[in-house]
């Protein structure tokens, strides 16, 4: 008998011209891969500026580590790994799920690979305030847990610009 239900379902659905999300409640299987929640979205748009940080990083400290020690910039670039080491953790994106198009997606302070070469002790601290102000106000917009991680982040940015000199 339960086989026979089984069996009976696609032909039951077919035949009244329904969708399965007119029998079951929750969302369509049949319609294709789940968007990508709202959280998934902005972790997605945070890592992709924390990975823009570290490229700033890199580009500051160049050829020269000398230099970087010197100025305090390789335990700041460490800080920079350790935060996007964490938020990679928390990043879990659904099997087959469909990109989104939503605009809270679009990394600041600035898109990856478009760093320039030889980056100045005011350029990373006008980036890493710029980074602080966007976790701040990306706080209220996502879950309990990756907001307090997104505070926690935003607070050493702020003082990587006391560290940076500014």
């Amino acid at each position: 008998m339960l086989l026979a239900s089984a069996a009976a379902l696609p032909a039951l659905l077919g035949t009244a011209g329904c969708r399965s999300s007119d029998v079951f409640t929750g969302p369509d299987p049949l319609a294709g891969p789940p968007r990508l929640a709202p959280d998934v979205i902005t972790l997605q748009a945070v890592i992709a500026a924390e990975h823009t940080m570290i490229q700033l990083y890199q580009a500051a400290i160049g050829g020269d580590r000398a230099a970087a020690r010197t100025r305090g910039l390789e335990p700041l670039l460490a800080e920079h790994q350790q935060h996007l080491t964490r938020l990679r953790a928390r990043l879990i994106v659904p099997a087959g799920a469909s990109p989104s198009s939503g605009g809270s997606a679009s990394p600041s302070p600035g898109a990856a690979g478009s760093v320039p070469r030889g980056v100045t002790i005011a350029r990373l601290r006008a980036a890493e305030r710029t980074s602080a102000a966007d976790l701040v106000r990306r706080l209220g917009t996502v879950e309990p847990a990756l907001a307090q991680l997104f505070a926690s982040i935003a607070a050493c940015d702020a003082t990587h610009v006391a560290a940076l000199g500014g």
